[in-house]
């Protein structure tokens, strides 16, 4: 279980990984899936799933 400070960078991650997909969306970057990792990997963990 994480504790509450590694929890709330976990959020972080996941909204700064989130706005980054977001911007490459908006530029058609395109290599935007190799962002997909990184915004699942923290979602699952900022949700204390695994």
């Amino acid at each position: 279980m994480a504790n509450g400070a590694s929890k709330f960078l976990y959020w972080i991650l996941f909204l700064a990984s989130t706005a980054a997909f977001l911007f490459a969306i908006a530029t058609h970057w395109e290599y935007l899936t190799l962002i997909l990792p990184f915004v699942c990997t923290f979602f699952v963990k900022a949700m204390d799933i695994i």
